[in-house]
């Protein structure tokens, strides 16, 4: 067997190894979200029941905002966003008692489902759109801001 090939089957098989063990972790993180709590419900579970819940009170607009919200998530991972941030904004509708989703409900549920490092496109996209963050400041981690 000649050098080169012993190198290419050992490259071969160190980039196999590394794929597969990024592939079970986030499966791994899948199956772990996917275990019933004491409530005997997953995470996941509770998901869909809120946007189940929930599916008839979002109007067209505010789907669209959703979508605009997502839209810097990658597209592999972008359903998986949108249905944890669905379903944050679907509790909070609910727990408020609301008969529709509004701006403010949905802005808030984005904030509380999403980690603090995507809030720096959230204040980007919603400066853009001229609303106003003040309601929200509390939520927000402000030292992300773009200036």
């Amino acid at each position: 067997m000649s050098g080169g090939f012993a190198f290419f089957i050992v490259g071969w098989v160190v980039i196999m190894v590394g794929l597969m063990t990024i592939g079970g972790y986030f499966m791994f993180r899948k199956f772990l979200k996917r275990l019933p709590k004491e409530d005997g419900k997953s995470i996941i579970d509770w998901e869909e029941y809120y946007v189940d819940q929930t599916r008839h009170m979002w109007s067209q607009d505010h789907k669209d905002l959703l979508e605009e919200l997502v839209s810097p998530v990658p597209e592999i991972f972008r359903d998986v966003a949108r249905q944890k941030i669905a379903g944050k904004i679907g509790q909070i509708a609910l727990e408020k008692r609301k008969k529709k989703i509004t701006q403010d409900i949905l802005i808030e549920g984005y904030i509380l489902a999403t980690p603090k490092r995507d809030h720096k496109f959230l204040i980007k996209k919603l400066e853009e759109k001229e609303i106003d963050l003040a309601p929200y400041e509390p939520l927000l981690e402000r030292s992300y801001k773009a200036t």
